[in-house]
Protein backbone atom coordinates (compact mmCIF):
# COMPACT_ATOMS: atom_id res chain seq x y z
CA UNK A 1 0.00 0.00 0.00
CA UNK A 2 0.97 3.41 -0.80
CA UNK A 3 1.51 6.33 1.70
CA UNK A 4 0.86 9.38 -0.04
CA UNK A 5 2.38 12.57 2.20
CA UNK A 6 0.15 15.76 2.00
CA UNK A 7 2.05 19.38 2.83
CA UNK A 8 -1.15 20.24 4.34
CA UNK A 9 -3.10 21.06 7.97
CA UNK A 10 -6.69 21.71 8.38
CA UNK A 11 -7.45 20.89 4.61
CA UNK A 12 -4.81 23.03 3.54
CA UNK A 13 -1.22 23.82 2.39
CA UNK A 14 0.84 25.00 4.51
CA UNK A 15 2.15 28.12 4.21
CA UNK A 16 6.15 26.84 4.88
CA UNK A 17 5.48 23.80 2.26
CA UNK A 18 9.12 24.30 0.31
CA UNK A 19 10.74 24.43 3.33
CA UNK A 20 9.30 21.30 4.36
CA UNK A 21 10.41 19.78 1.12
CA UNK A 22 14.06 20.77 1.58
CA UNK A 23 13.55 18.85 5.00
CA UNK A 24 11.90 15.71 3.43
CA UNK A 25 13.61 15.38 0.38
CA UNK A 26 16.04 13.05 1.20
CA UNK A 27 13.63 10.84 2.87
CA UNK A 28 13.09 8.99 -0.53
CA UNK A 29 9.07 9.19 -0.15
CA UNK A 30 7.30 8.50 -3.51
CA UNK A 31 4.16 9.94 -3.27
CA UNK A 32 3.75 13.23 -2.20
CA UNK A 33 0.97 16.01 -2.45
CA UNK A 34 -1.06 19.71 -1.51
CA UNK A 35 -4.74 21.09 -1.65
CA UNK A 36 -5.47 23.51 -3.77
CA UNK A 37 -6.04 26.09 -1.61
CA UNK A 38 -3.64 27.68 1.59
CA UNK A 39 -0.65 29.51 -0.98
CA UNK A 40 -0.35 30.84 -4.15
CA UNK A 41 0.19 29.74 -7.55
CA UNK A 42 3.71 30.53 -7.97
CA UNK A 43 4.65 28.40 -4.90
CA UNK A 44 2.67 25.53 -5.66
CA UNK A 45 4.48 25.97 -9.53
CA UNK A 46 7.85 25.71 -7.16
CA UNK A 47 6.27 23.05 -5.09
CA UNK A 48 5.31 21.00 -7.79
CA UNK A 49 8.92 21.31 -9.44
CA UNK A 50 10.86 20.40 -5.82
CA UNK A 51 8.28 16.85 -6.00
CA UNK A 52 9.38 16.03 -9.32
CA UNK A 53 12.74 17.04 -8.54
CA UNK A 54 12.83 13.99 -6.58
CA UNK A 55 11.26 11.53 -8.86
CA UNK A 56 8.00 11.61 -6.63
CA UNK A 57 4.59 11.06 -7.85
CA UNK A 58 2.78 14.54 -7.52
CA UNK A 59 -1.00 14.55 -6.14
CA UNK A 60 -3.19 17.73 -5.64
CA UNK A 61 -6.73 17.65 -4.02
CA UNK A 62 -9.38 19.76 -4.87
CA UNK A 63 -10.98 21.10 -1.95
CA UNK A 64 -12.87 23.71 -3.22
CA UNK A 65 -16.33 24.09 -2.19
CA UNK A 66 -18.36 25.09 -5.44
CA UNK A 67 -18.97 23.41 -8.64
CA UNK A 68 -17.08 26.80 -10.30
CA UNK A 69 -14.12 26.77 -7.97
CA UNK A 70 -13.41 22.99 -8.13
CA UNK A 71 -13.15 23.43 -12.04
CA UNK A 72 -10.95 26.44 -11.59
CA UNK A 73 -8.76 24.18 -9.63
CA UNK A 74 -8.74 21.36 -11.93
CA UNK A 75 -7.24 24.20 -14.63
CA UNK A 76 -4.83 25.65 -11.94
CA UNK A 77 -3.95 21.38 -11.86
CA UNK A 78 -3.50 21.06 -15.62
CA UNK A 79 -1.10 24.03 -15.61
CA UNK A 80 1.19 22.64 -12.76
CA UNK A 81 1.19 19.11 -14.73
CA UNK A 82 0.32 17.35 -12.02
CA UNK A 83 0.33 13.62 -12.15
CA UNK A 84 -2.73 12.48 -9.91
CA UNK A 85 -6.06 15.20 -9.37
CA UNK A 86 -8.06 13.90 -6.86
CA UNK A 87 -11.38 15.63 -5.50
CA UNK A 88 -14.37 17.31 -7.11
CA UNK A 89 -17.49 15.66 -8.21
CA UNK A 90 -17.79 16.72 -11.93
CA UNK A 91 -16.21 14.17 -13.67
CA UNK A 92 -16.84 15.15 -17.24
CA UNK A 93 -16.10 18.62 -17.11
CA UNK A 94 -12.79 17.59 -15.20
CA UNK A 95 -11.67 15.02 -17.72
CA UNK A 96 -12.55 17.44 -20.59
CA UNK A 97 -9.96 19.99 -18.89
CA UNK A 98 -6.89 17.37 -18.57
CA UNK A 99 -7.58 16.05 -21.85
CA UNK A 100 -4.35 15.02 -23.61
CA UNK A 101 -2.65 15.49 -20.58
CA UNK A 102 -0.45 12.79 -17.92
CA UNK A 103 -2.97 13.52 -14.97
CA UNK A 104 -5.17 10.96 -13.82
CA UNK A 105 -8.37 11.35 -12.05
CA UNK A 106 -9.53 10.58 -8.82
CA UNK A 107 -12.62 11.71 -8.42
CA UNK A 108 -14.55 11.81 -4.38
CA UNK A 109 -17.15 9.08 -3.93
CA UNK A 110 -19.87 9.89 -1.79
CA UNK A 111 -21.41 13.42 -1.12
CA UNK A 112 -18.60 15.57 0.60
CA UNK A 113 -19.88 19.05 1.85
CA UNK A 114 -18.11 21.97 3.91
CA UNK A 115 -14.71 22.76 4.46
CA UNK A 116 -12.99 20.77 6.00
CA UNK A 117 -14.83 18.47 3.98
CA UNK A 118 -17.55 16.20 5.79
CA UNK A 119 -18.44 12.92 3.48
CA UNK A 120 -22.32 12.16 3.29
CA UNK A 121 -23.83 8.76 2.03
CA UNK A 122 -24.25 5.25 2.09
CA UNK A 123 -21.99 2.20 1.13
CA UNK A 124 -24.21 1.90 -1.63
CA UNK A 125 -24.10 5.39 -2.87
CA UNK A 126 -20.06 4.64 -2.42
CA UNK A 127 -20.44 1.40 -4.34
CA UNK A 128 -22.25 2.83 -7.18
CA UNK A 129 -20.27 6.06 -7.68
CA UNK A 130 -17.10 4.16 -7.99
CA UNK A 131 -18.55 1.37 -10.84
CA UNK A 132 -19.67 4.84 -12.27
CA UNK A 133 -16.20 6.41 -12.33
CA UNK A 134 -14.49 3.29 -13.87
CA UNK A 135 -16.80 3.58 -16.70
CA UNK A 136 -15.89 7.07 -17.24
CA UNK A 137 -12.53 5.77 -17.46
CA UNK A 138 -11.52 7.25 -13.98
CA UNK A 139 -8.30 5.94 -12.57
CA UNK A 140 -9.46 5.31 -8.91
CA UNK A 141 -11.04 7.23 -6.48
CA UNK A 142 -10.63 9.78 -3.23
CA UNK A 143 -12.36 8.27 -0.93
CA UNK A 144 -13.17 10.31 2.64
CA UNK A 145 -13.54 7.11 4.84
CA UNK A 146 -13.09 8.58 8.26
CA UNK A 147 -14.88 11.99 7.52
CA UNK A 148 -18.00 10.11 6.83
CA UNK A 149 -21.21 11.05 8.53
CA UNK A 150 -23.72 8.39 7.38
CA UNK A 151 -21.79 5.25 7.48
CA UNK A 152 -19.06 3.05 9.10
CA UNK A 153 -15.74 4.13 7.47
CA UNK A 154 -14.78 0.32 6.28
CA UNK A 155 -17.90 -0.13 4.93
CA UNK A 156 -17.14 3.04 2.50
CA UNK A 157 -13.78 1.25 1.69
CA UNK A 158 -15.49 -2.11 0.83
CA UNK A 159 -17.84 -0.59 -0.90
CA UNK A 160 -15.66 1.67 -2.88
CA UNK A 161 -13.65 -1.59 -3.99
CA UNK A 162 -16.14 -3.37 -5.08
CA UNK A 163 -17.32 -0.20 -6.91
CA UNK A 164 -13.29 0.02 -8.65
CA UNK A 165 -12.61 -3.58 -9.61
CA UNK A 166 -9.48 -5.44 -9.02
CA UNK A 167 -7.84 -2.49 -11.14
CA UNK A 168 -9.07 0.89 -9.62
CA UNK A 169 -6.71 2.88 -7.46
CA UNK A 170 -7.92 3.14 -4.06
CA UNK A 171 -7.26 6.31 -2.07
CA UNK A 172 -8.44 6.65 1.38
CA UNK A 173 -8.22 10.53 2.51
CA UNK A 174 -8.68 12.27 5.69
CA UNK A 175 -8.05 11.45 9.48
CA UNK A 176 -5.73 8.43 8.92
CA UNK A 177 -3.80 9.16 12.51
CA UNK A 178 -2.98 5.63 13.81
CA UNK A 179 -1.04 2.31 12.97
CA UNK A 180 -4.74 0.31 13.39
CA UNK A 181 -6.16 2.86 10.76
CA UNK A 182 -3.63 2.20 8.49
CA UNK A 183 -3.95 -1.39 9.22
CA UNK A 184 -7.68 -1.14 8.84
CA UNK A 185 -7.85 0.41 5.42
CA UNK A 186 -5.13 -2.09 3.93
CA UNK A 187 -6.86 -5.17 5.05
CA UNK A 188 -10.73 -3.48 3.42
CA UNK A 189 -9.02 -2.88 0.05
CA UNK A 190 -7.45 0.47 0.05
CA UNK A 191 -4.14 1.01 -2.23
CA UNK A 192 -3.30 3.83 -0.48
CA UNK A 193 -3.71 6.34 2.29
CA UNK A 194 -3.15 9.61 2.82
CA UNK A 195 -1.97 11.67 6.48
CA UNK A 196 -1.01 15.33 6.38
CA UNK A 197 -2.42 17.00 9.88
CA UNK A 198 -1.67 13.68 11.90
CA UNK A 199 2.40 14.69 11.45
CA UNK A 200 2.24 18.40 11.09
CA UNK A 201 0.47 18.32 15.08
CA UNK A 202 2.80 15.52 16.10
CA UNK A 203 -0.80 13.65 16.63
CA UNK A 204 0.66 10.53 15.12
CA UNK A 205 3.60 9.65 17.01
CA UNK A 206 3.24 12.08 19.82
CA UNK A 207 6.02 11.27 21.67
CA UNK A 208 7.83 12.52 19.16
CA UNK A 209 8.79 15.83 18.41
CA UNK A 210 10.08 16.27 14.70
CA UNK A 211 8.20 15.76 11.29
CA UNK A 212 10.61 13.00 10.48
CA UNK A 213 10.58 11.16 13.00
CA UNK A 214 6.53 11.45 12.32
CA UNK A 215 7.21 10.36 9.09
CA UNK A 216 9.40 7.44 9.98
CA UNK A 217 6.93 6.35 12.06
CA UNK A 218 4.19 6.51 9.45
CA UNK A 219 6.36 4.56 6.95
CA UNK A 220 7.23 1.59 9.04
CA UNK A 221 3.77 1.01 9.52
CA UNK A 222 2.58 1.37 6.30
CA UNK A 223 5.14 -1.42 5.20
CA UNK A 224 3.88 -3.64 8.42
CA UNK A 225 0.26 -3.47 7.20
CA UNK A 226 1.17 -3.60 3.06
Amino acid sequence: MDFIFMLTRGDKTVEDCLEVMDQIAPLGLTHIGFKDVGVEFATLQKLTARIKAIGATSYMEVVSETPEACLRSAEIGKRLGIDRLLGGTDVKAVQQIIAGTHTQYYPFSGFPKGHPTKLGGKPADVEAHCAAFTKAGCAGTDLLAYRATEADPLELVRAARTGLGPKGYLIVAGSITSRERIAAVAAAGANAFTIGSAVFDGSYSPRKGSIVSQLGDVVADCRLAA
